[in-house]
């Protein structure tokens, strides 16, 4: 049987001026959808299409509860996270579908 994962992840417009997060079960499905406008809300409404952070969790409960202490925390403290991982806030999505 194939372990199911979650996660949380960090999109936002081309300018990175607007950052939404959010937690799924299917990032590659998630991002499609957020990238094609297929849902309605935040991101449709900034125009959030680009995919900067992610992490990976092995049970929904975790991934829910970072997904909270993330957007609990500061704006400042969600850039530190992005710069992370990614200095150069390229657009994720080829690395995930590859």
């Amino acid at each position: 049987m194939k372990e199911r994962l979650f996660f949380i992840y960090i999109m936002t417009n081309k300018s990175n001026q607007v950052l939404y997060t959010g937690v799924t079960n299917d990032l590659k499905r998630r991002v499609f959808e957020h990238k094609e406008k297929l849902v309605e809300g935040f991101t449709k409404k900034y125009n959030l299409s680009k995919l900067v952070y992610y992490e990976v969790f092995k049970d929904a409960e975790s991934a829910i509860t970072r997904e909270k202490q993330i957007k609990g925390g500061s704006r400042a403290k969600k850039l530190a996270l992005i710069e992370t991982q990614n200095s150069e806030w390229k657009d994720l999505w080829e690395k995930i579908c590859s």
